[in-house]
């Protein structure tokens, strides 16, 4: 497996935001996470790039326990990750976003890092704004952005917070074709999303949290059809 989450727990006073979450990622797997407002969905990606430490179980990147891995180390091992709020260098240039992301991220030289850059601009579909600053960027192209600077660090597993947000259905398709062109080329991702018909039309697999424990997962429409999640997440009657 590519990454396994084993049992991680995390709790802060009496607040238990991880409650022994388990679950693992096959190379190329795309999986889906979802789950209301403080369910414990960006804890979780804080618990994997190692913003949190867990107070119990373990996080295996290729079978290498990373559980203790500072942040930087866990990015140049392979793991890529967009913020839910953007929030580039605003008074630099979108390339020089991603050579900052590169170099400092992915432990590239320059002559790798403009490469990378070139090569994820075209991806990102930013090359024509490769010289704009980034904080003229509209809100698509800032997205966009976010997902590059992700990727200009060359991820292996790539973890995406709620990157649809506040996109129209026609930007939000532009942005899943390419989501689904990344993870065609062998790359994982692990995508948190509120947008459910997004992930419903790229991932192989979702799970539903609440409260910081998995309420269910498996197969999309079966997760989707559970009545507890219906209750929980979609705010219906069971």
């Amino acid at each position: 497996m590519m990454l396994e989450v084993k049992a991680i727990s995390k709790a802060f006073g009496a607040l238990v935001v991880a409650d022994d979450i388990a679950f693992s990622l096959a190379p190329g797997e795309a999986l889906g996470i979802i789950g209301p407002n403080g369910a414990g969905k960006s804890t979780l990606f804080n618990l994997i790039t190692g913003m949190l430490r867990p107070d119990r179980g373990r996080i295996l990147l290729d079978g290498r326990d990373i559980t203790d891995l500072p942040p930087e180390d866990r990015c140049r091992a392979g793991i890529g990750r967009s913020f839910q709020i953007p929030a580039p260098f605003e008074h630099l240039s979108v390339f020089e976003n991603l050579s900052v992301a590169a170099m400092f991220g992915g432990g590239m030289s320059q002559a790798d890092a403009v490469q990378v850059c070139g090569e994820t601009l075209a991806l990102t579909g930013l090359e024509a704004r490769a010289n704009r600053l980034a904080g003229s960027l509209p809100l698509l192209d800032r997205k966009r952005l976010e997902l590059a600077r992700a990727l200009a660090t060359r991820p292996r597993l790539l973890l995406l917070d709620e990157i649809a947000g506040g996109l129209t259905p026609a930007e939000c398709q532009i942005l899943v074709e390419t989501i689904r062109t990344i993870n065609g080329q062998g790359v994982g991702v692990v995508w948190i999303e509120h947008v459910v018909h997004a992930l419903l039309a790229l991932v192989d697999r979702l799970i539903a949290l609440d409260f910081g424990r998995i309420v269910a997962q498996g197969v999309p429409s079966e997760v989707m059809r559970s009545s507890e999640v219906q209750t929980i997440y979609m705010g219906v009657p069971a």
